[in-house]
Parts: C-alpha cells; sequence; structure tokens
C-alpha cells in the first residue's frame, strides 16, 4: 500500500512539472460542465455551505484536488464525493490543468488570515 501511495505521488509530481494550461480552454470545460450550479456562476458563491468557493484557488491546488475524485477505493489519495468524482472521470490531464488555470485566474474574496 505505501508503494502505491508513494508511486502516485510521484506520478503526479512529474505529471505537473510543466504546468501549460488553456485559461480559455478551462472556461469552455467549465461553462460547458455547468460548475457553476452548485458552485456559483462566479464560482465563489457556492449554492450549498458546505460546497467550497473556488475562484481564486491556486491552480496546483485545483488541479490535484480534481484529480484526487478520479481515483478510487483508496481514501488515502482520493477523494470520496459521488457528485464530483462522475464531473472529472471524463477529463484528462490536460484538460484539468486547464480548468484548474482557469478557476484560479478568477477573482477572489478569499483571504490569508495573518
Amino acid at each position: 500500500m505505501k508503494r502505491f501511495v508513494l508511486m502516485f505521488a510521484l506520478s503526479l509530481a512529474t505529471s505537473t512539472s510543466s504546468f501549460a494550461a488553456s485559461i480559455e480552454s478551462g472556461k469552455v470545460l467549465v461553462e460547458k460542465n455547468n460548475c457553476g450550479s452548485c458552485h456559483g456562476a462566479d464560482l465563489k458563491s457556492p449554492i450549498a455551505p458546505s460546497y467550497p468557493k473556488l475562484a481564486g484557488q491556486h491552480k496546483d491546488y485545483l488541479f490535484y484536488a480534481l484529480k484526487a475524485y478520479q481515483v478510487e477505493n483508496n481514501p488515502q489519495v482520493g477523494r470520496a464525493n459521488a457528485i464530483m468524482a462522475g464531473q472529472v472521470k471524463q477529463f484528462n490531464l490536460s484538460q484539468l490543468k486547464d480548468i484548474a488555470a482557469y478557476i484560479a485566474s478568477l477573482p477572489t474574496d478569499l483571504v490569508i488570515k495573518k
């Protein structure tokens, strides 16, 4: 099990070493897949308090979070949310990077507490 986790972590690290992404392609994917229906039209006004505000999050964080929803049967690495898992299964790594780049480019009201 530890070996699998290490291999997965290494594969993620190497897959994002050059984060070339298209903000425009990401915008098309986000709009086409209606991410705003849960996370708000601006992706920072979710319809429920348990849904995260996405706009302005770091693109690396967004990519890894989206990728984690694609992992099945491994709670140590993956994220367990049936809705999100169903949404992201269709995307390849390049598309996930595009989505992450677009969402990261959006204006945000998130603040860092000091």
